[in-house]
């Protein structure tokens, strides 16, 4: 995959707001929290792209479908070493194009991560989606080092989750 950073923040930023909501939704139902649905979206997300820009990647369902997919199968694997056991819904994976997948609304939670200001989403952005390193970050942002970078996001995310957590949103709250 070959594209200017601009094209892959939009596309990975796309994929966010469209496979996460019904990720989280999944995890949720199988007793997992929303840290554990953000990780295993993480982990997923990194075999995708890493796919993708390889050019091993060979879709035959939808991307959100494919994300959910390699999600459900992260987080078997994790209950699996957890717990022991298998669960049968995690390993039907026949239905996954056909499940019902809910669209968030991107205004919707940009409004509601700018409750954060707008020095987190910018540390947040170029963290996440610029690929900078801590000291870049910390160059960027004025910061005395790497280890206040460090701790100045944690606050930012820190925050954004808070807030989640005072409102008792869910994830249809982000969605049309």
């Amino acid at each position: 995959m070959k594209a200017t950073n601009e094209t892959r923040e939009d596309w990975l930023t796309r994929l966010y707001l469209t496979a996460f909501p019904n990720v989280a939704r999944h995890i949720a139902k199988q007793g997992g929290s929303l840290d554990e649905a953000k990780d295993v979206f993480q982990d997923a997300l990194v075999i995708y792209y890493e796919k993708a820009v390889a050019g091993n990647l060979q879709l035959t369902h939808s991307e959100q479908a494919y994300l959910l997919g390699i999600a459900k199968h992260i987080w078997y694997h994790q209950q699996q070493k957890q717990k022991g056991r298998v669960s049968e819904e995690i390993l039907n994976f026949k239905d996954i194009a056909e499940e019902e997948f809910l669209q968030p609304s991107t205004n919707r939670l940009l409004r509601y991560l700018e409750t954060a200001g707008q020095k987190c989403m910018d540390m947040l952005q170029a963290f996440y989606y610029d690929k900078q390193n801590m000291k870049e970050i910390a160059e960027r942002f004025g910061l005395s080092g790497e280890r206040s970078a460090t701790v100045q996001k944690h606050k930012c995310l820190e925050k954004v989750r808070n807030n989640v957590k005072e409102k008792s949103l869910t994830y249809e709250d982000f969605c049309v």
